[in-house]
């Protein structure tokens, strides 16, 4: 089937200077801007086949299908940011033509329009905190960083035969254990809050709006330590060093806590989904 679709990345000024000679986009198609007054989106032509509703359910649950769909939709978006103010559009916003996308611009434009203004000259910061918490399980832990070595229990063969004094004295050895490791993660969990407000602390006078995302768990995290705060920073650009820097610095001081910075970014947590009514998803009229 030769029927196209109609991909749609982000919504822009219609005045924005850019120059799209070159770049592509998902499916490696040409990215080109739909005008509709004073906003615009860029897009590009992608196949039914990989992109109609049905083709999407399957797709989003293919990792790779996912992943390069995502590299190149986030390529489009930073490619456009670092020359104007985008607002970015959902992973797999798909249309059914050109037609769809100039008129949902036109239905949204002044909506759109005000949130580029208010966006304008600002980059969003993401702010991370992790926080090296001891597990809850004794059984997940060495006695050694659970507990000092004098306390440590007598192994089974030492207390075999001893009859019921060796087993209490296991017993008190075992409650020290937990003890000991239930003070450790309150107290990394205490340090962690502490790194938290310094953050907050020093973003104040810098950003203009904060968003709390959900803490990563598992695998999502890929780095050590346990994210205890996921937050996005909405920063003028011409203090984003300033805002970098201060950050960076934040835990100074706190033994077991860490950092990351990540961005500038074009500003991701800070743009509404598309208004209800808008046609979004290929199929939808």
């Amino acid at each position: 089937m030769d029927e196209q679709l109609c991909y749609a990345y982000a919504v822009v000024e219609s005045s924005a200077p850019l120059d799209l000679a070159g770049v592509r986009g998902v499916a490696d198609a040409p990215v080109a801007l739909v005008r509709s007054g004073a906003v615009a989106a860029a897009v590009s032509a992608v196949p039914w086949e990989g992109f109609s509703e049905a083709a999407l359910k399957v797709g989003l649950e293919d990792l790779d299908w996912l992943e390069a769909t995502a590299r190149a939709h986030h390529s489009v978006i930073e490619t456009l940011a670092a020359h104007t103010t985008v607002l970015p559009l959902r992973l797999a916003t798909v249309y059914l033509d050109e037609a769809r996308v100039r008129q949902m611009l036109g239905e949204r434009e002044a909506h759109f329009a005000a949130l580029l203004g208010r966006l304008a000259d600002h980059v969003e910061w993401g702010v991370k905190v992790y926080a090296e918490v001891p597990p809850s399980s004794p059984h997940t832990t060495s006695p050694s960083a659970a507990q000092p070595p004098s306390e440590a229990p007598p192994s089974e063969s030492a207390t075999a035969g001893r009859g019921p004094a060796a087993g209490a004295d296991a017993g008190r050895a075992y409650l020290r254990r937990r003890r000991y490791q239930r003070q450790a993660r309150e107290d990394a969990w205490r340090v962690a809050e502490e790194a938290v407000r310094r953050t907050e602390r020093q973003a104040r006078g810098l950003a203009v709006e904060r968003t709390r995302h959900r803490p990563q768990q598992g695998g999502l995290t890929r780095v050590p330590g346990e994210n205890v705060a996921n937050d996005a920073y909405l920063v003028p650009r011409r203090l984003s060093e300033e805002f970098r820097t201060r950050m960076l610095h934040a835990a100074d001081g706190l033994p077991g806590v860490r950092v990351d910075v990540t961005g500038p970014w074009a500003p991701y947590s800070f743009t509404a989904p598309l208004a209800p009514g808008a046609p979004e998803g290929a199929g939808q009229r």
